[in-house]
């Protein structure tokens, strides 16, 4: 178990309230990206937290860290893709079954099954799934829809504070549009090997180049967001 020293109380707590409890557990994230969850839960830390957490990983004493070292830390500090303090499972998976059901509405449509629902303080705001189809519009797609919906209850075309459930990984446009929002987190559903641009094909929202944003976490209730696609294209293959 991490204990107190090295860290202080309040690191402790804040690394045990994150999951964080465990030596194998800190390996298992990182020194980077733990310091970084304890930056996105509201506690305050310096660098010689990050060089603790490192040297913790690295089974050396912190005194033995080099300027090198800290250098290189430092620099997958700025390089590092946004990170974010998720909601609790339940609530994740609770939000991404109303996605699911869009998603379902959707296909009983003959759209492609993608649902979306995006949240605010707690509460869905908005909700929708593809239309590209019904509306002659290849830019409908169900987190376009959403972002549109959500602006006009927020009136407001920025989404900082809101959190964007997705059955499928985004596409490229549609993690330009959600980038664009500067939504807080994305929860997706199923990866999506051919066009996603969360990780699959190519992570936007990790590249430094662009405004980073946005926090991404995929696989929630994955199997669930699958098996609407793959039912919908079985019965499309069915039907001709």
């Amino acid at each position: 178990m991490l204990t107190t020293p090295p860290f202080a109380p309040k690191t402790l707590a804040a690394l045990k309230e994150l999951g964080i409890c465990t030596l194998e557990d800190l390996q298992e994230i990182g020194a980077v990206r733990a310091f970084l969850l304890l930056k996105a839960s509201g506690l305050t830390v310096t660098k010689s937290t990050l060089w603790q957490l490192d040297a913790l990983v690295s089974g050396v004493d912190v005194r033995h860290i080099s300027e090198e070292r800290k250098t290189e830390l430092g620099e997958a500090l700025k390089n590092h893709p946004p990170v974010a303090v998720f909601p609790s499972q339940s609530d994740m998976e609770a939000f991404m079954r109303l996605a699911i059901e869009q998603a379902r509405q959707s296909a009983t449509l003959g759209e492609v099954p993608v649902g979306a629902v995006i949240v605010y303080q707690g509460k869905a705001i908005a909700a929708a799934h593809n239309t590209c189809i019904g509306d002659h519009n290849v830019s409908h797609h169900a987190e376009i829809n959403a972002l549109a919906a959500a602006g006009k209850a927020l009136q407001n075309y920025r989404l900082e504070d809101c959190d964007v459930y997705i059955t499928l990984e985004p596409c490229s446009m549609c993690a330009s549009a959600l980038i664009q929002a500067r939504v807080g987190r994305v929860i997706y559903g199923a990866a999506e090997a051919k066009t996603g641009a969360a990780g699959s094909v190519v992570d936007l929202f990790a590249d430094k180049r662009l405004n980073k944003h946005t926090a991404i976490l995929g696989s929630i209730l994955a199997e669930e967001c699958q098996s609407v696609l793959q039912d919908f294209f079985a019965a499309k293959r069915k039907a001709v």
